[in-house]
């Protein structure tokens, strides 16, 4: 019995490694027959850090056997080839394809994978390898003899973001004899608090350096306020008490640190804010709200009629009321300490050469008032002299005017230097300085120069918070649509075209907006509403080549050849530099090895 089923045996095994054998060739066959894999978007798009994307393959059902299972191996070959990144694979097996109804017979498999935006990914190429693999422990894989290429290169809308730099001039500096005048610094604090922050949007350093200066103090007026939301309102002695605790803070310093000044022969004035509208209504007419909007809230807080919580709790019900809260309530907590002063008199008739020495450590800073050793920076052109001159200044006096002017000079200096590492180290400094500048003077339009150059030098985090700080301070509407449209370009190059919309909603009408818009809609394939936006940058525009190229981009979208032709030509025939940009644009790549893309390019 025994030898009878021994040869059954093996012939059931032989026969078993045979079907196996055949099985695998024949399933990779029928599966990639009709395979198609594509991707989603079908060219790889950098969003902020990140490259989101999704793969779709199609096979067909009949390649389905029990036990066996076609699967694509995707990654990602960059650096010539040198490098690659393992992504993942998609596996047709149950549960993890759905049957397409576009394509009769065809199994549908869809994955999601990210991969990280770095330079050195772009270019490279998403490829596909596909094999059969046995579904059991230690089973056999077959592999198909080729990659397929699903994708090439990493396209960054952050690259195409349009940003107009508004150019930063240097404040001008005059050295008077007259010395006596006035500092007004603004202090903030938080909701339903009068306790003096130490954190940023403060001025304790320059309160504190303004009384140790010890300059003969004649006058200080105080001043504080409240926020009409309810949390802030609801207090009558919030305004009081961040007005005693401003007063008692002054006082205690010109005690403890001053020798020329004494608080018995200081003239203290204080004056609470409490329940008025007046603050407010200034911060909603140089807001960035529209006219509308500006108009109601106006209309609703002079009316006669309702008491001061009623018209808080009707503002809530206005579509500006999140603009309100964000960016106008904050900046009413405040408190403002102005104080007069005089200094002694000084005459400027060695001015260059005293600051030529304090710059050389041969005499002391104080040869200078902060005011002369400032201007001596106007009477040399040597940005590096410009330079040493206001460090000096600011590290001794740490005055906003010398923070600002440092900044512009490093700004400057980076526009000169040859490489990207050096430019963004000059930008950095530059940056920092106008910071410190604009925590010492508070505007919408010095925070708005910390941004642009925190952008500049790519740190965007820093730069979104300044553009907020910005915002929320109000200015001029010219400058606060600036300030809206150059955040909207720096949410579009971190991925946050939704809050890029928000922005520019206040941004108004420009050939930057309408750009950037343009790009948002042709990430979210709205073709027809980026060419209206592109339109409208022509129209801004009539000679400027960007807006046509957006019109080639959305026709080879739109798998127009044609177009894309025409186009291209009449924006090459505006500048030179677009035949470059299109032979290495991914948009183009269906059609740059075609007759009509060549000959657009001549």
């Amino acid at each position: 019995m025994r030898n009878y089923l021994r040869p059954v045996a093996h012939g059931l095994l032989a026969a078993t490694v045979f079907f196996s054998a055949c099985t695998l060739p024949r399933v990779l066959k029928q599966a990639e027959a009709g395979r198609t894999v594509v991707a989603r978007p079908a060219v790889l798009t950098a969003s902020g850090e990140a490259v989101p994307f999704a793969v779709e393959a199609r096979v067909p059902a009949q390649h389905l056997h029990k036990g066996v299972a076609y699967e694509l191996l995707l990654r990602y070959r960059y650096e010539h080839g040198l490098r690659e990144d393992t992504l993942g694979r998609i596996t047709f097996t149950s549960g993890n394809f759905v049957y397409d109804d576009e394509h009769k017979g065809q199994l549908l498999a869809t994955q999601k994978f990210t991969l990280p935006n770095t330079p050195g990914r772009n270019p490279g190429e998403l490829l596909a390898h596909a094999q059969v693999r046995e579904l059991k422990k230690n089973g056999k894989i077959l592999r198909a003899p080729a990659d397929v290429r699903v994708a090439r290169g990493i396209a960054d809308p952050a690259r195409l973001v349009v940003r107009e730099d508004t150019a930063l001039a240097l404040l001008p500096e005059r050295a008077s004899n007259n010395m006596s005048g006035t500092r007004v610094l603004p202090f903030f604090f938080d909701e339903d608090k009068w306790f003096i922050r130490g954190y940023l949007g403060t001025n304790v350093a320059a309160l504190e350096d303004l009384i140790d200066a010890n300059q003969h103090t004649r006058q200080v007026l105080i001043i504080a306020g409240h926020s009409p939301d309810s949390t802030d309102a609801h207090n009558r002695l919030l305004a009081s008490k961040r007005v005693r605790m401003l007063l008692y803070y002054y006082k205690q310093r010109v005690k403890n640190f001053s020798y020329l000044n004494k608080n018995e022969e200081i003239r203290y004035d204080t004056l609470a804010y409490v329940r008025k509208w007046d603050t407010f209504l200034q911060k909603v007419t140089t807001s960035a709200l529209k006219a509308d909007q500006i108009d109601s809230v106006v209309t609703l807080i002079n009316d006669t009629k309702g008491t001061f919580e009623q018209k808080e709790k009707a503002l809530h019900r206005l579509s500006s009321f999140d603009y309100i809260e964000q960016y106008i309530y904050p900046v009413l907590r405040f408190g403002t300490v102005a104080v007069t002063y005089t200094a002694p008199k000084r005459y400027d008739s060695e001015v260059y050469l005293l600051s030529k020495k304090i710059v050389e450590k041969q005499i002391e800073t104080d040869a200078l008032t902060p005011e002369e050793l400032r201007y001596s920076a106007t009477l040399t052109p040597l940005l590096a002299e410009k330079q040493r001159i206001y460090e000096v200044s600011a590290a001794n006096t740490n005055s906003w005017e010398a923070f600002h002017n440092l900044g512009v000079v490093l700004l400057m200096r980076a526009e000169k230097e040859p490489t990207d590492k050096i430019q963004k180290a000059y930008y950095r400094r530059a940056a920092v300085n106008f910071t410190l500048a604009a925590h010492r003077n508070p505007t919408a339009e010095f925070f708005y120069h910390a941004a642009t150059a925190y952008h500049r030098a790519g740190d965007r985090l820093e730069a979104l918070q300044n553009y907020d700080y910005a915002i929320k301070l109000g200015g001029p509407r010219p400058l606060l649509r600036k300030i809206f449209s150059d955040r909207a370009a720096l949410e579009i190059e971190v991925g946050q075209p939704d809050e890029a919309l928000r922005s520019l909603q206040y941004a108004g009408p420009s050939y930057q907006n309408a750009l950037n818009r343009a790009l948002i809609e042709v990430g979210r394939e709205h073709y027809e509403l980026a060419k209206e936006q592109y339109q409208l940058a022509q129209t801004l525009r009539p000679t400027a080549a960007a807006p046509i190229y957006g019109f080639a981009v959305v026709a080879a979208r739109q798998k127009n050849e044609a177009a894309v032709g025409t186009f291209l030509k009449q924006a090459v025939a505006l500048d030179r530099a677009y035949a470059q940009r299109a032979v290495e644009d991914l948009e183009f790549q269906d059609y740059a090895q075609g007759k009509v893309f060549r000959d657009a390019l001549k």
